[in-house]
């Protein structure tokens, strides 16, 4: 993190208590000045910070805002986040996730209060207005590509989690989805990079309509859109929120590594929306109809087709029907 931002972090961690400049200083490495100037910065960007002569500094009002100092001051995870990249507005948190990958220590994450070019599955455009969560998981899991699938399942398990102890019941849409009350509130994009036999590196990009205000959206979306806001009939705090979400993503991620899939499939089954509803299935290839009878340890949907015939859907869209 750069100064400011380790100077909210320990701001932040005081809690409201006065912390003194020369404290600050020392701690930072830099001089009384250099504290006061990132103090002057920080106001700017809407930080109510007091100051005392005897006292020193005290942060006394925040934005909000997803910043690095905001996040790293309550987070308690040991590899996820551990860098964290943050940008008032980018094209998308994926693209710039993407571009840094190969070089980037494993748990980076990359988080933006705004997108102009989010993208969804088959290259969809993902609206992404402030009050959003939008951010990209850089991890390198040890895995083959053909499992890359169970990367998209995992953090969709991390994210109905997440969300099911704000007491709303999320569900997941297969493959990348999350529903409240049947409405989308998530979208998850999952980008490898890969040599034939290995994985390099995977992109986790997770959008959630946290305190988005769903009605600006356009006709098309509005009906099968929904928010946290919207669901729990208020703003939620979204610094906890992506502090819970990443804690929650690394348990899963680690347990994946040690234990394997098995346990967290199980999981997957027990929130999904899909597994027992009459779905459309769009591929490159063809449109299937069917009912979506399970997943298998690959990730791959099983579809009962009209004439009994199972077919395993590795990829595709998928959309939910009223039963022929």
């Amino acid at each position: 993190m750069n100064i400011k931002d380790r100077l909210l972090e320990k701001l932040l961690i005081s809690k409201g208590k006065p912390v003194s400049g020369e404290k600050l200083a020392h701690e930072l490495s830099v001089s009384r000045a250099a504290v006061w100037k990132h103090i002057q910065a920080l106001r700017e960007d809407g930080y109510r910070i007091e100051s005392s002569t005897h006292l020193g500094y005290s942060l006394v009002g925040s934005p909000g805002k997803l910043t690095p100092g905001e996040i790293r001051a309550g987070l308690k995870t040991k590899i996820i986040g551990k860098d964290i990249r943050y940008f008032e507005e980018t094209e998308s948190t994926n693209i710039i996730a993407r571009e840094m990958a190969g070089r980037a220590d494993e748990g980076t994450v990359v988080i933006a209060e705004s997108q102009t070019g989010g993208r969804g599955r088959l290259g969809r455009k993902w609206i992404s207005p402030e009050g959003g969560i939008w951010l990209s998981i850089i991890i390198k899991p040890k895995i083959q590509p053909s499992f890359a699938p169970r990367i998209t399942l995992l953090a969709g398990v991390s994210v109905a989690k997440t969300i099911r102890s704000f007491g709303l019941q999320a569900k997941i849409k297969w493959p990348n989805d999350v529903l409240i009350n049947g409405k989308k509130v998530c979208g998850i994009l999952t980008e490898v990079g890969a040599e034939i036999d290995l994985i390099d590196y995977c992109i986790v990009g997770i959008g959630i309509d946290a305190n988005v205000d769903t009605e600006s959206f356009p006709d098309e979306i509005r009906d099968g859109s929904t928010s946290l806001k919207k669901e729990l009939g208020h703003e939620i705090d979204r610094i906890g929120f992506v502090h819970k979400l990443l804690l929650e993503f690394e348990e899963i991620y680690v347990e994946f590594q040690k234990e394997g899939f098995h346990s967290i499939l199980e999981e997957w089954r027990n929130m999904s929306a899909t597994i027992g509803e009459w779905v459309k299935i769009t591929t490159h290839a063809a449109t299937i109809y069917g009912e979506a009878v399970g997943v298998d340890s690959e990730g791959a949907l099983i579809l009962e087709t009209g004439e009994g015939k199972l077919e395993k859907i590795v990829a595709g869209n998928c959309e939910h029907l009223r039963r022929p």
